[in-house]
């Protein structure tokens, strides 16, 4: 009998291979566990529309769970929900992460205190085999969020594709790993059917001082999905 797992799920490209691999290793990861801000409309990290993450958890055949949390309390309201995710029967938490220690170090703390397995199927392996790969199986995604300290603004709302790749600074890695860029997965085997959206806008947000006063550029996306 295959492991019920649930995914820390941003809707990116890595937690997307990350969960490829885990089906392909066997688990059955059957939740999207999705921490929103404090209105539950958007994803913290990545400000990504509720709406948007409702399909994919309908076009991976996943249920979405997504509480609300400030920075403050992310880390408290991520453990309740493992808490309850382990008593509706997951045993493992499957992430993305690739080589970030200090990620890796979090992930197992939290999971430890809710008594459920850390997956990380894309750890330590090469990043620029890692962005090969995520295009090789037909994965697509958009450019959600870029850091300015990395990267201008035109690169914000792009094609996650070859020519993304090949126009990305040398000093900028290909999977955005150490916060250079965030993106949106579209389309890929995990998915029943492409989610189409559009870009209504680009903006820009100033994380407050108590976060290093960080730029960072978003997408606002809109959904063109049709339910037939």
């Amino acid at each position: 009998m295959s492991s019920l797992a649930l995914c820390s799920w941003s809707g990116g490209k890595d937690c997307a291979l990350a969960v490829y691999h885990a089906r392909q290793s066997g688990f059955d990861v059957r939740f999207l566990l999705a921490m929103m801000d404090e209105s539950g409309e958007k994803s913290r990290s990545h400000a990504i529309p509720l709406s948007l993450l409702e399909l994919h958890a309908a076009e991976m055949g996943c249920e979405l769970v997504t509480p609300s949390a400030s920075w403050q309390t992310y880390e408290y309201e991520f453990v309740v929900a493992l808490m309850e995710l382990r008593r509706r029967g997951a045993t493992h938490c499957v992430f993305g992460d690739i080589d970030l220690q200090a990620h890796r170090d979090w992930e197992e703390n939290i999971c430890k205190r809710a008594h459920i397995e850390p997956v990380l199927p894309l750890w330590n392996q090469n990043r620029s085999e890692l962005a090969a790969e995520v295009l090789q199986l037909g994965f697509r995604a958009r450019v959600v969020c870029i850091n300015q300290r990395h990267l201008d603004k035109s690169f914000c709302g792009r094609e996650y594709d070859e020519q993304f790749l090949r126009d990305l600074p040398p000093s900028v890695d290909p999977c955005g790993e150490n916060g250079d860029f965030h993106t949106f997965v579209t389309d890929g085997p995990l998915f029943e059917r492409p989610i189409r959206i559009e870009v209504e806008e680009i903006y820009e947000e100033v994380l407050p001082p108590t976060m290093g006063e960080a730029r960072f550029f978003y997408t606002r996306l809109n959904s063109q999905h049709q339910g037939d």
